[in-house]
């Protein structure tokens, strides 16, 4: 895995933000570091998400947001959770969201609509949805015991998935977003 595509500055994305989570994600993320942009918290980059499209197109246009509009118009707002937690082989912890085929759903009609813009550069074709809670670098087997054993005694909030967020990177690396595309 290069993450190339993240090292550049400037990328925008679709994301489902849950800032709401950050109480209860920050045990993790407040010391994790992005590999593109090691010098920097998570916490302080950008709020708990699970990335729908990254990266998106370079300057959207109200085209590309009316076109975003159109793919998810036949998804109603939804009650989306985290029960469990999981890890991929490089070391990354994540937290799967529920329900997790309709978050793929969701996926995938944005990347329908969007064929110019592969996930993740197109590094990952086949993207599995999550919510990241430490990076490689910092992640592993201990954090993720850690997380199995915070959800079973305490399970993440559940919160109300109603929009997308549209997000911008600046020339920091912090994302900040610009519009929303509401979830019918």
């Amino acid at each position: 895995m290069s993450d190339k595509w993240a090292e550049r500055t400037g990328l925008t994305a679709v994301l489902i933000t849950v800032p709401s989570l950050a109480d209860y994600t920050d045990r993790w993320r407040s010391v994790s570091r992005s590999t593109a942009r090691p010098q920097v918290p998570l916490t302080e980059l950008i709020p708990p998400h699970v990335t729908v499209l990254v990266p998106w197109v370079v300057e959207p246009t109200s085209d590309d947001v009316r076109r975003l509009a159109e793919a998810v118009e036949s998804f109603e707002p939804f009650e989306l959770s985290f029960p469990t937690a999981g890890q991929f082989p490089n070391g990354t912890v994540w937290l799967r969201p529920e329900p997790f085929a309709q978050v793929v759903s969701l996926l995938y009609s944005v990347f329908q609509a969007f064929p110019e813009c592969p996930p993740y550069g197109g590094e990952f074709p086949d993207p599995h949805p999550h919510l990241t809670i430490s990076s490689a670098s910092q992640g592993g087997p201990a954090v993720l015991a850690e997380a199995q054993a915070a959800l079973a005694a305490a399970p993440a909030p559940s919160v109300l998935l109603s929009e997308l967020g549209l997000w911008r990177e600046d020339e920091q690396g912090v994302w900040r977003q610009f519009d929303a595309v509401p979830l019918s």
